[in-house]
């Protein structure tokens, strides 16, 4: 179950989203009193209430707005009991001092916007002493790590224990607790009004996630990178797992990158089956993988872990394979009678992961590679690695190309008015292969078909690489037509990468 915290100012505004939730099928909502402006009517926030309300008014020390006498506050917190309230959610240090009445239920609450501190099992502990029904422990992750530890102890709870972490390296216990055993998780009503570190919005636990579905067996996937919170693949993934009715879900896990070795060999404790990787892990995470495939060793980053046959963990490259299809696609619509790479000159802008699955793949298909990148040094390592040609950044307009592949991010949102090749730099013929997908038109794309180019977008090639991950996974093809559209659709009014 989803808990929907609603923080307004005003009681009509938080009576109108109470409303549009239930609506929209939530079956839990928190009712903040601490952020209303004028005294709380409880009563009038009460009565025909839509959905079962815990009632919480946060002080300062909990991140709250309440700034009000503290005796007050407890009057509010005892009269929403005394009018019926469904829970009323009592921080441990006041839970003794409001009495049990009727049928309202009684969280305990311990919050830390801090830490997850190491005696967090005896704080724990010491909150079983109290008179409550539900147990609530919610405490800032500093590190992946504490993930595993905040849903060890929930798994291990015998009292019905909401716990996660908060922040966005806690993210993966918001989404997961519920297969641990926490009664429900906390969302907030919009993106736009995030009332706790790392909170996801309802219709992202509902949509994306499929939260309420998530349960003991469910299997576990996930992006690693850092930062990872604008990452596309976890609607990608999720959407394809409900498509073809596989009990996954797949999540956002940012892994700082001095702590990635620890931090994949504490995951296993949360029996994660399979990884895409991202900026900056394409390298160091093949120190974990025993069994690197050829594309692997030949560009020297994986943007793929997974468990093979033998539950061993395997690694492999999908943008390799997944570029080349683009690729030859595209040069299928430019030529039919010559669809193929060998013999074309390339100019590749980029020397990063992506670029090096490219440049190998480009390489490979018997096609003259040339590759600019802004940085000189790490650009002619990159050309001696493929032996191929080096050009200075401000002299790659002097490239006449067949094919021009763009594996920078210039020009991705929000810089969408920037180009790595100015207009006049190019030719009318040429295929020209964007591998950004947000937006899924740069202006590179534009200008190009200005000159009667053939374009590729990046969305093509991020959906046929993804698909291919999907196989990795679960060992079945990936409905690539419904990632395609889900792609489309999430990117559209754009937001962040």
């Amino acid at each position: 179950m989803i808990c929907v915290t609603l923080g307004r100012t005003r009681h009509k505004m938080v009576i109108a989203e109470h409303r549009a939730l239930a609506e929209e099928g939530a079956e839990l909502v928190e009712l903040r009193l601490d952020w209303l402006k004028h005294t709380p009517d409880l009563h009038r926030l009460l009565v025909d209430r839509p959905t079962p309300v815990i009632v919480t008014c946060r002080r300062a020390a909990e991140t709250g707005k309440w700034r009000a006498d503290e005796d007050q506050r407890l009057t509010l917190l005892r009269q929403a009991i005394v009018l019926g309230a469904d829970y009323v959610d009592l921080e441990v240090d006041i839970a003794n001092q409001i009495r049990r009445y009727g049928d309202t239920r009684r969280i305990i609450s311990y919050h830390n916007f801090k830490e997850t501190p190491d005696d967090l099992e005896e704080i724990y502990a010491d909150m079983l002493q109290l008179d409550g029904d539900y147990f609530k422990l919610a405490t800032m992750a500093n590190t992946p790590e504490d993930n595993v530890r905040m849903l060890r102890l929930v798994s291990e709870a015998d009292r019905p224990t909401i716990g996660f972490c908060m922040g966005e390296l806690g993210v993966p216990s918001r989404i997961l607790c519920g297969k641990y055993g926490s009664p429900w998780t906390y969302a907030t009503f919009s993106s736009e009004r995030v009332l706790a570190p790392g909170q996801l919005s309802f219709e992202e636990m509902q949509d994306v996630y499929h939260y309420d579905e998530i349960n003991a067996e469910t299997r576990v996937f996930g992006v690693l990178g850092d930062p990872v919170g604008h990452s596309y693949s976890p609607l990608l993934h999720n959407a394809a797992f409900r498509h073809e009715g596989l009990n996954c879900v797949y999540l956002p896990l940012r892994v700082p990158r001095d702590v990635l070795l620890p931090t994949l060999k504490e995951f296993e404790n949360l029996e994660i089956e399979g990884y895409s990787v991202t900026i900056p892990h394409k390298q160091h995470v093949l120190e974990y993988a025993r069994y690197p495939d050829e594309s692997v060793r030949d560009c020297g980053a994986a943007n793929t872990l997974y468990k093979n046959p033998q539950g061993k963990w395997a690694a492999t490259n999908t943008d390799y394979g997944a570029a080349l299809q683009a690729l030859r696609d595209g040069l299928k619509r430019r030529n039919p009678d010559d669809p193929e790479l060998e013999g074309k000159k390339v100019l590749l802008l980029g020397a990063g992961g992506a670029a090096k699955a490219i440049g190998l793949g480009v390489v490979r298909a018997g096609a003259g590679l040339a590759v600019a990148n802004r940085t000189n040094k790490r650009g002619k390592e990159f050309a001696e690695h493929l032996n191929c040609q080096y050009i200075n950044w401000e002299n790659r307009g002097t490239v006449l190309a067949d094919i021009l592949i763009n594996c920078t991010p210039v020009g991705m949102y929000p810089n969408m008015d920037d180009t790595p090749f100015p207009q006049h730099w190019l030719r009318d013929g040429m295929l020209v292969f964007d591998t950004i997908y947000n937006p899924e038109t740069t202006l590179l794309l534009k200008q190009a078909r200005e000159h009667e180019c053939f374009t590729i977008s990046g969305l093509e090639m991020f959906v046929l690489q993804a698909a291919d991950q999907f196989e990795c996974f679960v060992n079945q093809p990936a409905p690539v037509d419904v990632m395609r559209e889900t792609l489309r659709r999430g990117i559209s009014p754009v937001r962040l990468n």
